[in-house]
């Protein structure tokens, strides 16, 4: 099965964003393309955001729901409760468009959420109302966890997420035939029905609910509001799930306001840095990788700011809250065999090995692949993280590792290129030089300043570093030549007479409107000999025109013919020189 995330390899190349914005560093970069590493990927989604070339994508499962609807049984949604901060003025519109897509029903995964809670409240009772656990509501969280952390594998709690307990309850009251299919704002929860077939069955996106809606030629507007009819009820307090501290704030701990015996981080900075944290933790964790929670997951609407979603997410648990409806409160028995079950309600047992890591290397094969990057000693370490890599070390290790390339270190790149044009300059028997828009010399060789600048002492580099930054009129007289080369693509040769010299100048944009550059090449010689050839041409024709012009009176009109002819031969040896700089 395709990983839920995965690189479109023709629109991905040379660009090294998402390995730069990936907090697990899970991509390998190959031949040029960013490609992920499904073993260590934990789905979060962020590559996703961040491509600007949109070669990350999105594992679409809608054919497959689609596929599902056609069978002759009943399929179920599991509706996030982030859908109201979604969704706004419209979720009841969207509860109507469920129905007619052919769900069943539609229950909230904020039951699942409940049962969660009631479990944990269980056991707190039983153990002076602690419980050290780590939250297994975000699946990131969990796949972080199980790929990097695995030492914290025993304190992720035993009972399974919201979502696998929601799936678990709907089959304990429809029957293990049914189908069931979430429909939420993670790219997470699609590896946790991947993980766990049946639990969900599958996991959309709320993206692709709004291509099946437009597939299917469903609008908000045209829709009638819909009772909010659930099964098997309403959720309550648990609808703050999707929000940072909505978990805690749902439990009995939510009455404690210095949370001391439960604490709610979000983000993947404050996330990471906890679990890197060595000491045993006492404190549940409400740990939830998207900034902000749920809400703000990596396939929510980018068209609301955070402060309104969450505003959204508290107003509707708290309409809910005060509502007179009856709403789901507990079912004390499943709960109970969700605390003491667990992952076997699944039919499976909690994870416990895991995947692939990074590997460790020595400092001696690390210093060994700096300097394969050209790191030779502490000065060469920018840790400039044009790469994506937070310093040159860790960039070494994945280089060492074949997740990185060496063409991904940018000075290495740019000193390598410049020792190429430095040699390329110093060694072309020609004058070379580059100005800028300003005609300020950017760079030039020796055989420029010898054409131009008259130097009696040998030239150096650092001669040459001295003339970069000033103006090219103080070498070339025909400076203003340049002018009109900036917007011309093509290189263009000229012949120009400047000190006594005659030079074959070629003119050539390298950055259209910015850099031009100009090669001269000293013809003096070979124009000198073609001047004396065509100047003693000149002489001998004109001696010759002279007698045919005696002859003229006898031969008559074919005198004009023949005058003609030489003419024209002259011509044919005389090649035009420039003072001002015109074409040949």
């Amino acid at each position: 099965m395709i990983h839920p995330i995965y690189t479109e390899l023709t629109e991905c190349r040379d660009c090294y964003k998402c390995v730069r914005a990936c907090p697990v560093k899970a991509i390998q970069v190959k031949e040029g393309s960013a490609i992920i590493v499904k073993e260590r990927c934990i789905c979060c989604g962020i590559c996703v955001d961040v491509c600007p070339s949109h070669a990350k994508k999105i594992r679409s499962d809608l054919q497959k729901v689609r596929q599902l609807m056609t069978e002759k049984k009943p399929v179920y949604c599991s509706l996030a409760p982030s859908a109201a901060s979604e969704f706004g003025p419209h979720y009841r519109q969207l509860l109507t468009a469920l129905t007619v897509l052919g769900f069943e029903g539609i229950s909230e995964t904020a039951i699942g959420a409940q049962l969660v809670n009631e479990a944990i409240e269980m056991y707190a009772k039983q153990h002076q109302g602690e419980c050290p656990w780590i939250s297994t509501a975000c699946p990131t969280v969990v796949e972080a966890v199980k790929t990097y952390y695995p030492a914290l594998i025993d304190q992720l709690s035993p009972v399974p997420s919201p979502l696998q307990c929601h799936s678990a309850y709907l089959r304990h009251l429809y029957g293990q035939h049914i189908g069931i299919v979430f429909i939420g704002p993670c790219i997470a929860k699609k590896l946790e029905a991947d993980h766990n077939p049946g639990y969900p069955d599958f996991a959309l996106s709320f993206e692709e609910l709004r291509l099946w809606l437009e597939l299917e030629g469903i609008t908000f507007e045209q829709l009638e509001e819909a009772e909010e009819r659930y099964v098997p009820a309403k959720a309550g307090s648990a609808t703050l799930y999707p929000v940072e501290g909505g978990m805690i704030g749902s439990l009995s701990w939510g009455n404690d306001p210095f949370q001391t015996k439960a604490l709610a981080l979000s983000g993947f900075a404050q996330v990471l840095d906890t679990l890197q944290s060595p000491e045993q933790n006492h404190q549940f964790l409400e740990l939830l990788f998207c900034e902000g929670g749920c809400i703000n997951g990596p396939v929510a609407t980018k068209l609301s700011s955070a402060a309104q979603k969450k505003g959204a997410a508290t107003r509707f648990t708290r309409s809910r809250l005060e509502q007179k409806q009856a709403l789901f409160s507990s079912d004390p028995q499943f709960a109970q065999l969700l605390l003491t079950e667990g992952y076997a309600l699944l039919g499976k047992s909690q994870e416990t090995a895991k995947r692939q890591k990074p590997k460790s290397f020595t400092d001696e094969a690390i210093l060994r692949a700096m300097k394969l990057l050209g790191k030779h000693s502490s000065a060469d370490e920018l840790n400039c993280g044009g790469c994506g890599y937070n310093d040159c070390r860790h960039m070494a290790a994945a280089y060492l590792e074949g997740m990185a390339e060496a063409e991904m270190c940018v000075t290495m790149m740019r000193k390598q290129a410049q020792s190429k044009i430095d040699v390329l300059l110093q060694t072309i028997p020609i004058g070379v030089v580059i100005v800028d828009d300003q005609l300020t010399i950017v760079d030039c060789n020796s055989f420029f300043l010898e054409q131009f600048a008259n130097v009696e002492f040998a030239i150096d580099n650092q001669s040459l570093n001295l003339v970069a930054g000033l103006p090219l009129q103080r070498f070339v007289p025909f400076y203003q030549k340049f002018r009109s080369h900036f917007d011309n693509p093509k290189p263009c040769t000229y012949r120009i007479h400047c000190k006594d010299s005659y030079l074959k100048v070629t003119f050539f944009a390298i950055e259209k409107q910015h850099l031009v550059g100009a090669l001269f090449e000293d013809i003096t010689t070979a124009t000198v000999r073609r001047d004396t050839v065509v100047k003693k041409a000149e002489n001998v024709i004109q001696r010759s025109l002279e007698t045919v012009q005696q002859i003229a009176s006898l031969l008559g009109e074919n005198a004009a013919d023949t005058e003609i002819t030489l003419n024209s031969l002259i011509e044919a040896f005389t090649t035009p020189t420039e003072e001002a700089g015109e074409s040949v």
